[in-house]
C-alpha cells in the first residue's frame, strides 16, 4: 500500500492555526523522515526535517510521536513550521504581503540518513494571514499611514492599534492574524515607509493621536474604548500614547519593551521626553559575531535617566507585559518590574506580566521560526536576540492566546479563547 500524507485542516489554513500532520500507509515502525520547506516572497528557502519511525501498524502522527532527531527533537507537533531554517544564514521569515499565503511543502523519504532518501509522499498546504472574510483596508488619511483589518460580518469590532519596533515599514501579519479573532486592527506605520520619515527621529505623538482619531470615527469599530499593542520600540510608543493620549485607552500590551522612551526624544505639544542614554561601548560580540545590546542602555531609575521614564501611571487602563527572559536587546523583565513598582506606589493595579525562559527579543505570533538572531531591518548589521528555539515557539502559542484573553476582557467582555490542543 502506498504511503499517504494527510494534512488538517486539509488544503489551507491561517498561519496561527495548529495544523495535524499525519502519515499512513507504511510498513510497521519503518523509518522515515519528513520534510518542510517553503520560499519567502524574495525567494529565500526556509526548511526543517525530523527523523521518525511508525508505530506497528505503519502510522505516523506528529501529535504522538516523538521526533527522533533532526531539526528538532522530542513530541513536537508543529516542529516542521517553527524549526524552519533559513538557507542562507540570519534570515528572519517575515510575511510582507498578508493577501497572499505562504505555500509549504511537505514530503515523507525513506528512511534516516542523512536527510532521507526516495520519497514515499507528499503534500502542498497553503498557510494564510487572512482568515475568509477579513477585510484588509489601506489607510492615508491627513498623516496616517496604515493598514486597517475587519473581521468578518457587519458588527462593530474592538479596535486596536498596533505598532512594531525599530525595524520600521509596515508590518500587517500581526494584526491581519488578529482581525480572524474578531479585531478592528489598525497596523500603523511610523518611519520608513511611503511619505513617512525614512530614519527614527523626532517622534510627535500628534501622530499617534490623529490615528487613534481615526480609529474612534470609524464606523466599523466599536468605541469609545481602544488597545494598543507594542512590541520593542513600538512598545514604548504604546506606553506614551497609553499615558498622555490616555481618555481612550483601556487596554495595553506590551512585547519586550522598554518603561523609558528610547533611541530618539519623544515629542507631543510643549512636551519632550528625552531619549534613554545608552553607552555602546558596552555592547558585546558573541562567538559566531552577533552583537548583543543588552548592557547599552543606562538604568532608568538612576539620574539624569530618570527623564526619560514614562509616566506610566497617569494611564488608565491595565498593562500586560510579555517578557522573554533571555531577551538579549534590553532588560525587558526588569522594566516590567520598575512599571509594576510605579503603578503601586500611584495606588494602581499591579500590572499582568507573563515572563517566558528561555525566550528572546521577538516573540511572534505561533509558529513563525524564533528569530534567535538575524540582520536589523533598519541598520544592517546582525543582532542577537537571544532564546532557545523549542522554549520560544512554546512562548510565541501561549503568549498569542494570552493578547487575545487581554483585550477580549478589557475590550469586549467575551469569554477568554481556548488553549490550543497542540
Amino acid at each position: 500500500m502506498a504511503a499517504t500524507l494527510s494534512l488538517e485542516p486539509a488544503g489551507r489554513s491561517c498561519w496561527d492555526e495548529p495544523l495535524s500532520i499525519s502519515v499512513r500507509g507504511l510498513a510497521p515502525e519503518q523509518p522515515v523522515t519528513l520534510r518542510a520547506a517553503l520560499r519567502d516572497e524574495k525567494g529565500a528557502l526556509f526548511s526543517a526535517h525530523a527523523r521518525y519511525r511508525a508505530d506497528a501498524h505503519g502510522e505516523l502522527d506528529l501529535t504522538r510521536a516523538p521526533a527522533l532527531g533532526g531539526s528538532f527533537a522530542g513530541l513536537e507537533p508543529m516542529g516542521l513550521l517553527w524549526a524552519m531554517e533559513p538557507e542562507q544564514p540570519l534570515r528572519r521569515l517575515v510575511k510582507r504581503d498578508v493577501q497572499t499565503p505562504f505555500v509549504v511543502e511537505l514530503e515523507v523519504l525513506e528512511g534516516h540518513e542523512p536527510e532521507g532518501g526516495r520519497q514515499l509522499a507528499k503534500a502542498v498546504h497553503e498557510r494564510h494571514f487572512m482568515a475568509p472574510g477579513v477585510r484588509r483596508v489601506p489607510v492615508r488619511e491627513g498623516r496616517v499611514r496604515a493598514t486597517l483589518f475587519l473581521p468578518p460580518g457587519k458588527d462593530r469590532s474592538p479596535g486596536i492599534i498596533d505598532l512594531f519596533g525599530s525595524g520600521g515599514g509596515l508590518c500587517e501579519y500581526r494584526a491581519s492574524l488578529l482581525a480572524g479573532h474578531g479585531f478592528a486592527v489598525l497596523a500603523l506605520a511610523y518611519f520608513r515607509f511611503e511619505d513617512l520619515p525614512e530614519y527614527l527621529r523626532d517622534v510627535r505623538l500628534e501622530y499617534f493621536e490623529e490615528a487613534l482619531a481615526f480609529m474612534l470615527q470609524h464606523p466599523k469599530v466599536k468605541g469609545p474604548d481602544i488597545g494598543l499593542l507594542g512590541f520593542s520600540k513600538g512598545g514604548d510608543l504604546c506606553l506614551s500614547v497609553a499615558t498622555f493620549l490616555k481618555d481612550n485607552i483601556t487596554a495595553t500590551v506590551l512585547i519586550n519593551t522598554c518603561v523609558a522612551n528610547t533611541m530618539v526624544p519623544l515629542c507631543y505639544k510643549d512636551l519632550v521626553v528625552p531619549e534613554l542614554a545608552c553607552d555602546p561601548t558596552k555592547q558585546k560580540t558573541t562567538a559566531s559575531g552577533l552583537l548583543d545590546l543588552v548592557d547599552i542602555w543606562n538604568n532608568p531609575l538612576e539620574e539624569p535617566n530618570r527623564q526619560s521614564l514614562i509616566p506610566l501611571e497617569k494611564a488608565q487602563g491595565p498593562f500586560l507585559f510579555i517578557v522573554g527572559l533571555d531577551d538579549h536587546n534590553w532588560k525587558s523583565e526588569f522594566y516590567a518590574h520598575i512599571a509594576c513598582g510605579r503603578l503601586q506606589a500611584h495606588g494602581k493595579d499591579r500590572p499582568q506580566i507573563i515572563c517566558y525562559p528561555d525566550t528572546g527579543h521577538c516573540v511572534d505570533p505561533p509558529y513563525f521560526p524564533p528569530s534567535i538572531a538575524s540582520v536589523h531591518a533598519t541598520f544592517g548589521v546582525p543582532i542577537f536576540y537571544g532564546g532557545e528555539p523549542s522554549a520560544h515557539s512554546r512562548a510565541q502559542v501561549d503568549a498569542w492566546q494570552q493578547i487575545q484573553t487581554f483585550f477580549q476582557k478589557y475590550l469586549s467582555g467575551e469569554k477568554p479563547v481556548k488553549s490550543s490542543k497542540m
